[in-house]
């Protein structure tokens, strides 16, 4: 018998989405689900002319308020760990004065592993970033030949699959910086897209971390469904910022591109583990920045031998590109 989950939605604002993910991953809560009300709206927008009508449960959804799922285990742990989620939003709510991150409240529902597995897969569908990028979920075909680089995907529940804002503004990034011959560094990976396609648009070899050993296994299972070859891209679970056996292990070189595309909480920490692993004239990459934070992560960044040479923004969110002195 599969493993019981129990999902749980925290509702929220657009502006909510970083701190309330910042808290979770803090707790070793990850595997999120976002679901941004502007995005969907966006998306129904852009894409109205591709069906003469739109499915009630479609439309239904168009109207949700944003949120953040995750899950925990229906067990003993499970029921612990959404204690301490519960704890520590009532902390943010109770520091939210003005109410820019909504209700904050949880709602609960059971689900077992088949549909934890699925339920997200109806809305995946294939997509086009940048010039050159083309994302492809596992189980879609494509309907006519392309000269975009494809990128099959089955990201599992980790994050990353090219919808979010972030992650597009990443790819869109490495469409203009990846160059043959480079060596990459992706810091919180998720599902591998954004390593794994830099290596599809030239790059020589790539190195991913990733706090969740559950990401860091969908990580390498996506490089594989795309002809990536293994002494080419090496994955690693752990701490990047705690774990000295892996800081060791990803310092055995410099990196012409390091990518980070998580949260201004982790962004900001990572800063003094980035430059000394930045080749001289590298690039970094990194997003998952609210436009709120953005302050933040400039003035720890300007401590730092690195120079803001680009800055890009889609919705709420920003990207910041540094390069190595």
């Amino acid at each position: 018998m599969g493993t019981s989950w129990i999902q749980v939605t925290v509702y929220t604002t657009e502006a909510g989405i970083e701190p309330v993910c910042g808290r979770l991953y803090q707790l070793g809560i990850t595997g999120l689900e976002i679901e941004d009300e502007n995005d969907f709206k966006t998306f129904l927008e852009e894409n109205r002319s591709a069906w003469d009508y739109v499915d009630e449960d479609l439309m239904q959804a168009k109207s949700k308020e944003t949120n953040v799922k995750f899950y925990v285990t229906a067990d003993a742990a499970g029921r612990e760990t959404l204690h301490e989620a519960e704890r520590s939003l009532k902390e943010l709510k109770d520091m939210d004065s003005d109410g820019a991150f909504g209700s904050l409240r949880f709602s609960l529902s059971d689900m077992d592993e088949e549909d934890w597995a699925n339920n997200w897969k109806q809305y995946f569908k294939p997509l086009s970033v940048g010039e050159k990028i083309l994302i492809l979920p596992e189980w879609e075909t494509l309907s006519a030949p392309t000269d975009r680089t494809v990128f099959v995907i089955n990201p599992g529940m980790s994050f990353g699959t090219g919808s979010h804002h972030t992650t597009r503004l990443c790819l869109e990034r490495l469409e203009q910086y990846v160059k043959p011959g480079m060596e990459v560094l992706d810091l919180g990976c998720g599902s591998g897209i954004l390593s794994a396609v830099a290596l599809l648009l030239g790059a020589k070899s790539a190195t991913a971390v990733d706090i969740d050993p559950n990401a860091a296994k969908i990580a390498r299972e996506n490089a594989e469904r795309n002809g990536i070859k293994e002494e080419q891209y090496r994955v690693f679970a752990g701490n990047v910022l705690t774990d000295e056996k892996l800081q060791a292990e990803i310092a055995d070189r410099q990196y012409d591109l390091i990518l980070a595309n998580i949260v201004a909480d982790v962004i900001i920490a990572l800063a003094p583990t980035v430059s000394p692993l930045l080749a001289e004239g590298g690039t970094y990459i990194t997003s998952g920045i609210i436009t709120d934070r953005e302050e933040e992560v400039l003035a720890r960044y300007g401590a730092e031998p690195l120079s803001l040479v680009n800055r890009a923004q889609s919705g709420d969110w920003v990207a910041l590109d540094y390069q190595g002195k």
